[in-house]
């Protein structure tokens, strides 16, 4: 995950969360002129709530999460 902060957004605070983390997640995308997608993540540490932008297919997204996670043998 990459935050960028102040007014400028040339401070950023890049997150690493290992897929082995996750414990469930869901995805939302309100329909064709929805700006912002959101990701929603749950794991042993908390709960992660992402805005994701409009270049990002969230629908993807959550297949690459799904793979990864459900995928792994767990």
């Amino acid at each position: 995950m990459r935050k960028a902060q102040g007014m400028t957004g040339k401070k950023v605070e890049v997150y690493s969360l290992p897929y082995s983390a996750i414990n469930r997640w869901s995805s939302e995308n309100a329909g064709t002129f929805d700006i912002d997608s959101e990701l929603e993540l749950w794991t042993r540490a908390g709960q992660i709530k992402i805005k994701v932008g409009k270049k990002v297919d969230v629908r993807r997204l959550d297949m690459l999460i799904a793979h990864s996670v459900l995928g792994s043998g767990r």
